[in-house]
């Protein structure tokens, strides 16, 4: 399999002249960007570190006619990034400069809620949180809850595999989703899951999700639909040490108790999101818990006796429980507003996603706090405790080279201080561009060998979202060489290729 693009002899301006025409017979002038003005706005997702405009850029309307272009871009052999709303944070949708983005913002109709299975049918670009309002009518929501939810779309979930702060109790994208439909890079129409309970033949959608857009391009998603519980309530605990809190999220899943939420923030993000969004955090606090039960009132009053016990013993300092829906709206505003809390206090942040066992916590934070004397940059805490999900939010000028690079290293070593912990590179943010060298830290050569063979099954000749995801041997091979050596030099970036900011 290679990464493949134009490889004929012609000019770049001469490739963009010829994609452009053959995307304008199968679709729409106006859904037909190139010039560089246009392209510019898709250069980057949440990853804004590091752009690249693409060649040009396709906004379909429609399943046909993204059918069309991937069709186009096969025939021409072009490589495809399919984007959503650009809130990933992994750069996953970054473009690449020889291809096309492909945009799925337009198909955004919500196709149908169906009472009786209690599931909606919705095309690739609606909203996360437009179809709970849609389906709030009926009684009934879905579940995960991402803090972009206002923005991201189901597809670029999908692709993700999103989680949220209720993903302790009721799972991630994957456990909420019943079908994915869509289209191979041939133009193939091709359906994952089902709309009943087993999949008939191999269960491929586990694959799909998380997949990351490498294997096919997501146009409609069948979604699980759950009833609103009768009640919520969450309590908000604070700790003088990181130690205590990291260890009480241990205990209370010890006890046998699954919060539908359970969720961490340490001093510094404590400080910039009270500061943002007044939400009564306690300032002194090293670290403060949100702990959330619900259901109806007996398994609610009960969960919640049950979670105080056990918090007041693990040593919390201050325990308030929500005694209305505006004060438990209230105290998740901080946590749901972390990131943009964090842009206020920081010209740029770089968001990490890492997971480990949740007895090591307070390991990792404190293994953080060394980090940060080595690279010489703040680091804001916030993630999801209970299912050991972190987001540490690395502070730094990327107007400044040398913050930028110093950041990166302390990004990557984050990550692979998780690997060595038992945990992962990632946990919901996918891998992007922002995780490959980690990959090769977390993966052997024989496993990353693997995960090329299942992309070459789907997509044998790699177009879809090239040099993502999957790193090459020969990066992985200069990568252990710089480890060996004590690391990238300044003079080099994480990501050869890329235009840094």
């Amino acid at each position: 399999m290679t990464n493949s693009a134009l490889t004929t002899t012609q000019s770049p301006k001469s490739q963009q002249a010829d994609v452009v025409q053959a995307l304008l017979k199968v679709l729409p002038h106006h859904a037909v960007l190139w010039n560089v003005q246009d392209t510019t706005p898709y250069e980057c997702d949440g990853l804004s570190a590091y752009r690249q405009r693409p060649m040009a850029v396709a906004l379909p309307e429609n399943d046909e006619q993204v059918q069309a272009t991937l069709q186009v871009c096969h025939a021409l052999q072009v490589p495809v990034v399919a984007r959503g709303a650009g809130t990933g944070l992994s750069g996953g949708a970054m473009p690449n400069a020889q291809g096309v983005t492909l945009s799925l913002a337009k198909l955004n109709q919500i196709k149908k809620i169906d009472l009786a299975s209690r599931t909606a049918t919705v095309q690739t670009g609606v909203r996360n949180l437009a179809i709970s309002q849609a389906a709030s009518a009926y009684g009934l929501y879905y579940a995960p809850d991402p803090s972009s939810q206002i923005a991201c779309t189901i597809g670029g979930n999908v692709a993700e595999n999103s989680g949220g702060v209720h993903c302790l109790k009721y799972g991630l994208t994957l456990h909420n989703v019943l079908r994915v439909k869509g289209f191979t890079i041939e133009g193939e129409a091709i359906e994952f899951g089902g709309l009943h309970l087993d999949a008939i033949g191999l269960d491929l959608l586990p694959v799909i999700v998380g997949s990351e857009g490498m294997l096919a391009v997501t146009t409609e998603v069948t979604v699980k639909l759950i009833p609103k519980p009768a009640l919520a309530q969450c309590i908000m605990a604070s700790f003088d040490d990181i130690k205590k809190a990291g260890e009480a999220v241990a205990a209370v899943i010890a006890a046998g108790i699954i919060p539908a939420g359970l969720e961490m923030m340490d001093k510094p993000m404590t400080a910039a999101v009270e500061d943002f969004v007044h939400a009564g955090y306690d300032l002194n606090a090293e670290a403060i818990l949100l702990c959330e039960s619900d259901g109806t009132t007996e398994e609610v009053a009960e969960e919640i006796a049950r979670m105080t016990e056990v918090l007041n013993k693990a040593g919390a300092t201050a325990i308030a429980v929500s005694q209305n829906e505006v004060e438990r709206l209230r105290f998740w505003s901080g946590r749901k507003n972390a990131f943009p809390a964090s842009g206020r206090i920081s010209p740029d942040y770089m968001c990490m996603d890492s997971t480990i066992p949740r007895k090591r916590i307070a390991d990792i934070l404190m293994a953080i706090a060394e980090m940060e004397k080595k690279y010489r940059l703040r680091c804001a805490n916030v993630f999801h405790a209970g299912d050991g999900n972190l987001h540490p939010l690395i502070l730094f000028n990327a107007n400044d080279p040398d913050e930028l690079h110093r950041c990166e290293l302390f990004g990557a070593e984050i990550l692979e201080t998780s690997v060595a912990m038992g945990g992962t590179v990632t946990g919901e943010h996918g891998v992007g561009i922002e995780k490959l060298n980690s990959m090769c830290v977390q993966f052997s050569p024989a496993e990353n060998n693997f995960m090329r063979a299942v992309k070459a099954g789907f997509d044998p000749i790699g177009l879809l979202n090239p040099g993502k995801v999957i790193p090459t041997l020969h990066r992985c091979a200069e990568y252990g060489r710089e480890l060996v050596r004590g690391g990238v030099s300044k003079s080099q970036t994480l990501f050869p290729g890329i235009d840094r900011f």
